[in-house]
């Protein structure tokens, strides 16, 4: 039976004072939401924190609703919620498809969007019992000094593996944070880094607290579009997701197009040339084929992941190609 390690449970009722408590605590400390992922980590001994910090109970972390031209998320939202409001819904399509599709019913309906933003990167290597690892030698993510997946380098390559970040990057969304240093407002496409260790900008005792999405005019029309690679069909993390996004004028002719796939790398990797193909295009299949064949070149898998690199690979344009068409329908 895999144990959790002692600690202290702390239930702030503000973000002020969770903040507090994390710089309070320093490094033995760590926040939590739902804790979908966090508890099972800490039961394979890969954080081993003296003192929890839950958010769920702050008030200012929960609500969705409008206000000057964005769609404001609470961080402490259930991805349930998130998938089933009614303005997520209307708005932005791939986003309440994305959040609906994390895991399970169970986990969905006690894990947050803030922490689906946050999850830590996973690897074959890494996601393992104690027990595993120290019989194989610790990674360069935990405790070691070598890479198993590259064998060279000191650079950690454990994969992004979150659903809702692609489809808020290529919405062109932000997230607000809140830590020692006070707050502040970063676009999500830079909230992520490429380092598997540690793949995001938060800083010691910083707490994510909304996300912001900006709302579509009347012209040109937003569509959005998501699609999601497992071996099952529920519970599992994705092996690729793939978000787009696409501003259309009356004419039915992009006027931008975005594109972003993750769990391949640290961070979600956004497809570059597309604006460039699409603009002033019609979304056909000519140019859904040219899209998915750029996509294909730009994405390179690693051993990373349980199943195979090359057939992984070869679901890029597949499940680019699908996602594609739901923008031309």
């Amino acid at each position: 039976m895999l144990r959790l390690p002692p600690y202290r449970y702390h239930r702030p009722d503000t973000v002020q004072e969770a903040v507090g408590l994390l710089a309070e605590f320093g490094e033995a400390a760590i926040p939590v939401s739902g804790g979908t992922d966090l508890i099972p980590n800490m039961k394979h001994k890969l954080f081993t924190p003296a003192h929890l910090v839950a958010l769920k109970g702050i008030g200012d972390l929960k609500g969705i609703h409008e206000a000057d031209g964005e769609l404001v998320i609470g961080a402490a939202e259930t991805l349930t919620g998130v998938s089933l409001h009614p303005s997520v819904r209307l708005h932005f399509t791939a986003l309440a498809d994305a959040a609906g599709h994390v895991a399970g019913p169970q986990l969905r309906n006690s894990g947050t969007i803030g922490g689906n933003l946050c999850l830590d990167t996973r690897c074959t290597y890494y996601n393992q019992s104690h027990f595993w690892r120290q019989a194989l030698g610790f990674c360069l993510k935990k405790g070691g000094d070598v890479c198993h997946v590259t064998q060279v380098g000191k650079k950690c390559v454990a994969a992004h593996s979150a659903d809702t970040p692609p489809v808020l990057m290529t919405l062109g969304a932000s997230v607000d944070i809140s830590g020692p240093g006070g707050d502040r407002t970063v676009a999500v496409k830079d909230f992520f880094v490429a380092d598997g260790i540690w793949n995001t900008i938060r800083q010691p005792g910083d707490i994510v607290t909304r996300i912001r999405v900006p709302l579509a005019g009347e012209s040109p029309e937003l569509r959005t579009g998501y699609v999601k690679l497992r071996q099952r069909r529920s519970i599992d993390f994705p092996l690729l997701t793939v978000a787009v996004a696409a501003d259309v004028d009356s004419e039915n002719r992009l006027r931008s197009l975005r594109g972003v796939v993750t769990a391949l790398g640290a961070r979600p990797k956004e497809l570059m040339g597309w604006n460039e193909m699409g603009e002033g295009e019609v979304l056909n299949e000519d140019l859904i084929e040219a899209l998915a064949d750029r996509a294909f070149k730009q994405c390179h898998p690693l051993e990373n992941m349980i199943v195979d690199t090359a057939w992984r690979r070869a679901m890029v344009p597949v499940h680019v190609t699908r996602a594609l068409r739901k923008l031309a329908r």
